[in-house]
């Protein structure tokens, strides 16, 4: 039974990598494509439908940072590899919040972002103000980053 813990832990650690990836490569390909209907119309707003465009790309990132955290933890970038059934469901558990906000604040910071490019699109001095609709999403996407990473150094320190 103690076999099957390093395979919830991996779980865990691939969820949060793949379901963020997933999310921001969604995300910002919905960006894109507002983004070059608004520079066939204006090049000179390129920078600021760049950033725009990027910004859901973050939970990505959250997700790999989440997964590497985990896969450190339970031995397989060093150490041991040697993970009850207990503590790989932990690990499991710990990166579901990544693995599951992540992907969903990158669709709705994409939307957000949307949102933003037809803003900068007809009042490009309005960008920095439509730029935060687009940040308040990641609020909820660095929370879940936060949780997730207390919770795997938690299990981490238990002795299971």
């Amino acid at each position: 039974m103690d076999s099957y813990g390093i395979v919830f832990a991996l779980a865990g650690a691939i969820s949060a990598a793949l379901f963020g990836g997933l999310g921001s490569a969604r995300a910002v390909g919905m960006g894109g494509e507002a983004a070059a209907g608004v520079i066939t119309e204006d090049p000179s707003k390129f920078g600021k439908v760049l950033i725009l465009q990027l910004l859901p790309g973050t939970q990505g990132i959250y997700g790999l940072l989440v997964a590497f955290i985990t896969l450190s933890q339970i031995g397989v970038l060093g150490g041991s590899g040697d993970v009850s059934f207990v503590k790989g469901l932990l690990y499991f558990l710990s990166c579901m919040p990544a693995a599951v906000v992540l992907y969903f604040s990158a669709i709705r910071q994409a939307r957000a972002s949307i949102a933003s490019i037809a803003v900068v699109a007809k009042k490009p001095e309005s960008f920095g103000k439509a730029m935060m609709f687009s940040a308040m999403v990641e609020t909820y996407a660095i929370l879940a980053l936060l949780i997730s990473i207390l919770a795997i150094t938690g299990v981490g320190s238990i002795n299971i």
